[in-house]
């Protein structure tokens, strides 16, 4: 392969990276954004135990059902919540799907990059030298 070639393949993975990087970003904007508010959080943790219609959620909450569907209205757009009509009603019921890539979004987030575990290492490192001997972490200050 060209060195030309290998600089291409190398720049080409680069972006691709990079567009990851920006659509992770991206979604973990929009998931803090429906997170944000704390009626939709208790929201979910009601669902997560057994899918409700509004009413329910509305007394549960003591919000009126009209609050509840506009928040349901968010977490539906956010693909978080599946309607389900069961004759009349309509409940909803958590994508357990959803969930799980947002948390997959997150730890990937939170995951320390080489470099990040590279540098604590050496603090790691310092700091056992500093306990073991610490007339040499004197000297080693400027």
């Amino acid at each position: 392969m060209t060195p030309a070639r290998k600089t291409d393949k190398v720049y080409a993975q680069m972006l691709n990276q990079l567009s990851a990087i920006e659509n992770d970003a991206k979604r973990l904007a929009a998931v803090s954004k429906v997170l944000s508010v704390e009626t939709r959080v208790r929201i979910l943790q009601l669902l997560s135990a057994k899918a409700l219609c509004v009413n329910a959620l509305s007394r549960t909450l003591a919000i009126t059902p009209a609050a509840v569907s506009q928040h349901l209205r968010v977490l539906r757009e956010a693909g978080v919540v599946i309607p389900e009509r069961r004759g009349y009603y309509v409940h909803y019921r958590i994508d357990t799907q959803t969930l799980s890539d947002w948390k997959s979004c997150f730890d990937n987030m939170l995951k320390p990059s080489a470099a990040t575990r590279r540098q604590e290492q050496a603090c790691s490192k310092e700091r056992e030298q500093c306990a073991t001997n610490p007339s040499a972490a004197e000297m080693s200050k400027p």
